[in-house]
């Protein structure tokens, strides 16, 4: 089975945040699928991180190895589709990628970003849920 991942739960696993565990309880066995967007949302994430001075350049590097070795597949998604989904929805485009990437590839999508569980649910898409 395909689970669509996003940039919250990459970061959280990565982090050994809480939520760690669950979130490769529900995904182990399953091919993590990705829109290319989530590769620079990570550089995006890290380098804010950067910005902020919440890690060391040394702590990002090792991130991102971290982040190397989770086996994503990233695949296409349509812009056209894409843009009808941020516009129905009024929502960013990282976020209506990862909408229909889910829907595209009747696969569920894994987040701990709340509002973008109430939009995939908005738009139909099935959602794996798990709890902060």
């Amino acid at each position: 089975m395909d689970i669509v991942v996003d940039t919250s739960v990459i970061i959280a696993v990565i982090a050994n945040e809480p939520e760690k565990e669950a979130l490769v309880e529900v995904t182990t066995g399953a091919d993590l699928i990705a829109p290319h967007s989530v590769h620079w949302e990570i550089g995006n994430a890290f380098s804010a991180m950067l910005r902020r001075e919440r890690i060391r350049l040394e702590q990002a590097v090792q991130a991102v190895q971290l982040y190397q070795q989770i086996p994503i597949r990233f695949v296409d998604v349509e812009l056209e589709e894409m843009l009808k989904i941020a516009d129905a929805l009024g929502i960013y485009a990282y976020d209506a990628y990862l909408i229909r990437c889910a829907l595209k590839y009747q696969s569920p999508l894994i987040s701990l970003d709340q509002s973008l569980v109430n939009a995939a649910k908005e738009m139909k898409a099935r959602v794996i849920e798990v709890v902060k």
